[in-house]
């Protein structure tokens, strides 16, 4: 069995990592399937989000010291995509943390890597590297205090210490919260609503946000405009004033 797994439900790819025996940590093998399945969700124009989520009890321990004690921290890393194959990976698509258990190290980085989070009330995030003389290399260090506030990134940083789901949420970290075990659950609902959307009006829309919200205004207009542009020749454009008009839910070809 592999230990990242890919299946697709609807308009969505779900990336799962299977390694529950070594509580989901990443090595070698976990980073290639991980970008795999990223390469898969980009590379099929019928799936319009992903989500990635681990088997529980934990969502993922981060890297694999043992892997690291032998040598091999270069093989929990991709050309493409960093860490995990994922943490540097660019992409166009929309991708949820569907987190049940804990998510730490560079399972805490993974998540920073998504846009939008599910985690239930077993989740837990952090960067305990510190207790074991390492960094968070993987984004954790910068991403973390642009989700949260930079008093409570540092205190994380420093203290190794992890924060409950309900702190992540009252800080903004987490979307939304959920029952023990339905993080997935809840997140396909979520990535229900994403879907019911305009594809190429999300991906710009994402692009936008991701890119021109700690930007000059000047360039937030720029993107604005260019990503009006990229969607206003397209069939769905049509599509959504048509169903406006004909009082109608919208029917999306991604075209």
């Amino acid at each position: 069995m592999p230990v990242v797994e890919y299946r697709v439900e609807g308009r969505v790819g779900i990336i799962t990592i299977n390694r529950p025996e070594a509580r989901n940590a990443v090595n070698g093998e976990v980073a290639k399937g991980i970008e795999e399945g990223i390469d898969r969700l980009e590379g099929d124009a019928g799936i319009w989000l992903g989500i990635i989520t681990g088997v529980p009890p934990v969502f993922c321990a981060g890297a694999d010291l043992k892997e690291v004690n032998a040598g091999k921290s270069s093989e929990l890393h991709t050309a493409g995509g960093g860490f995990a194959g994922i943490v540097k990976r660019a992409r166009s698509k929309p991708l949820i943390a569907a987190v049940d258990g804990p998510a730490l190290a560079g399972g805490t980085e993974i998540v920073l890597s998504c846009d939008l989070v599910v985690a239930s009330s077993t989740a837990t995030f952090g960067l305990p590297e510190v207790k074991r003389s390492l960094v968070a290399a993987a984004g954790g260090l910068f991403r973390l205090g642009r989700k949260i506030p930079l008093n409570v990134a540092m205190e994380c940083a420093l203290t190794g210490d992890p924060i409950s789901a309900e702190r992540a949420y009252s800080f903004g970290l987490v979307n939304e919260l959920a029952d023990a075990g339905t993080a997935l659950e809840r997140a396909l609902v979520l990535a229900g609503r994403v879907e019911a959307n305009a594809p190429a009006a999300v991906v710009a829309s994402r692009k936008v946000v991701l890119e021109a919200t700690h930007a000059p205004d000047e360039v937030g207009w720029r993107m604005s405009d260019e990503g009006m542009l990229a969607v206003v020749g397209s069939d769905d454009f049509k599509e959504g004033l048509v169903a406006f008009i004909e009082k109608r839910p919208p029917r999306w070809t991604g075209r």
